[in-house]
């Protein structure tokens, strides 16, 4: 089966249809409240979601050793709020489809050099040229979309 057809495919597409309505929600909601409040709500509603699936799901929480995991796993969180924070200021100053292609254009770049090295304790996935040459058409695609 084609990998653009693949199950992982088409969750990772839904990911992102939700992080562009979610950018848009947490902008609006940022813009009629501020920013750091808008945030802050935003993650203790998720906070509160992720626990309900977490019990609804018997999540063995309490079996991990939590302190044994590598500091830099837990930075994600800081990660997310810098990202609620940053979306939120963009997309009222560049609009949905610009802020969404930067995002996009970051995200791959980034997501190309974790691979390569193998940062955060990821399988090392080297890079070939023909990526480098998908950045750089992407790259150039996303110039399209600007307005």
């Amino acid at each position: 089966m084609s990998k653009l057809l693949s199950l992982p495919f088409v969750i990772a597409a839904i990911s992102g249809v939700a992080m562009a309505i979610q950018g848009t929600l947490n902008s609006s909601l940022s813009q009629k409240t501020s920013l750091l409040s808008a945030t802050l709500i935003v993650h203790i509603i998720g906070t509160l979601v992720a626990l309900i699936a977490s019990l609804a799901w018997r999540s063995p929480l309490f079996k991990y050793s939590w302190v044994s995991v590598p500091w830099y796993l837990y930075l994600g969180g800081i990660l997310s709020v810098l990202i609620v924070g940053l979306v939120a200021i963009s997309i009222p100053k560049v609009g949905v489809c610009n802020a969404t292609t930067a995002i996009i254009i970051g995200q791959v770049s980034m997501a190309v050099l974790i691979d390569h090295f193998g940062w955060f304790g990821i399988s090392r996935l080297p890079w070939t040229p023909w990526q480098l040459v998908g950045i750089a058409l992407f790259a150039a695609g996303a110039k399209l979309l600007f307005r």
